[in-house]
């Protein structure tokens, strides 16, 4: 190399790390961009939820609670004049656990038989399987409903978990095949030959293995069931029964003024249970989305 090239790379160093040095601050201020979209919706339910309901619907904008108080959670939490809060939370979380537990069983025994067994049919089960889940699920609230009609399970936790285990079971099945295709079974091979069994093998050896994918899969599920409305809104009509969702909307009248702040009261009270659910599964659920984005 010639002493004139070396002194041109030389030159050229400093503009390189210039270039890079932009690069990072513009990256970076376009992430705390994006970040302050997605936060602030829920930085304004949280610091509406202590504003009393008439500086709410007035003209002023308020980005800080000028007459903090509690009143709109003891409204939340102890009116006596519509649905009670604590049933309707029991109700949310005893069917979205129930969904997420029935669903995650039934597909991770599915999402084994597909990958791990050849059978006849086992192309056409997985292309039925994808075509069920861009069917939505308001085409068939009629069926639904007569079905879970006759069967006498309208207004009942059991009936409204089964509508929300077989909704996700697609969805499921389809994301924890691609987590057991992604573990060799010249694993729990070698493992019977080191002399475990096959069950023994897929308990110590595989299961282990797609323990995140498990909680990747069981996050979306309890998600899409703690969250949903629609159904629950046909099937569970009685107060006693109703989730958070529907209970939620019992704030909202037709005549007169709807309580905003105890909307935001109530969704802000909703939010929680899903944030420590997170919180306790985000180690294992950010393995299992990298796994599942390499092995898929």
């Amino acid at each position: 190399m010639s002493a004139e090239t070396a002194e041109a790379i030389i030159r050229r160093k400093p503009k390189i790390q210039v270039r890079k040095r932009t690069v990072n601050i513009l990256l970076s201020a376009l992430a705390v961009v994006v970040f302050a979209f997605s936060v602030f919706p829920v930085y304004w339910m949280i610091q509406t939820s202590f504003q009393p309901n008439n500086e709410i619907i007035g003209s002023k904008v308020n980005f800080f609670p000028e007459n903090f108080t509690f009143r709109n959670y003891e409204t939340v939490l102890f009116a006596t004049d519509r649905a009670q809060f604590l049933p309707a939370f029991w109700n949310s979380l005893i069917i979205t656990l129930s969904t997420v537990v029935v669903a995650l069983i039934f597909s991770f025994i599915a999402a084994i038989a597909v990958t791990r067994f050849p059978f006849k049919g086992r192309k056409s089960f997985i292309v039925t399987i994808l075509i069920i889940q861009m069917i939505p699920g308001e085409a068939m609230i009629v069926s639904i409903y007569r079905i879970l009609d006759g069967w006498a399970l309208l207004n009942t936790i059991i009936g409204l978990t089964l509508v929300y285990v077989a909704s996700v079971l697609p969805f499921t099945i389809w994301t924890l095949r691609g987590f057991v295709n992604g573990v060799p079974a010249d694993l729990e091979e070698a493992g019977m030959i080191d002399g475990l069994s096959r069950t023994g093998a897929f308990w110590k050896i595989t299961f282990p293995l797609l323990a995140p994918g498990l909680v990747a899969t069981g996050v979306f599920g309890f998600i899409q069931a703690w969250n949903e409305f629609l159904l629950a809104l046909v099937v569970m009509s009685r107060p006693e029964s109703m989730t958070l969702p529907i209970w939620l909307r019992t704030f909202q009248v037709a005549h007169g003024t709807t309580n905003w702040a105890a909307i935001m009261a109530g969704s802000t009270l909703m939010s929680i249970p899903v944030i420590i659910f997170f919180l306790i599964v985000q180690g294992r659920m950010t393995q299992g989305l990298v796994a599942g984005a390499v092995k898929g």
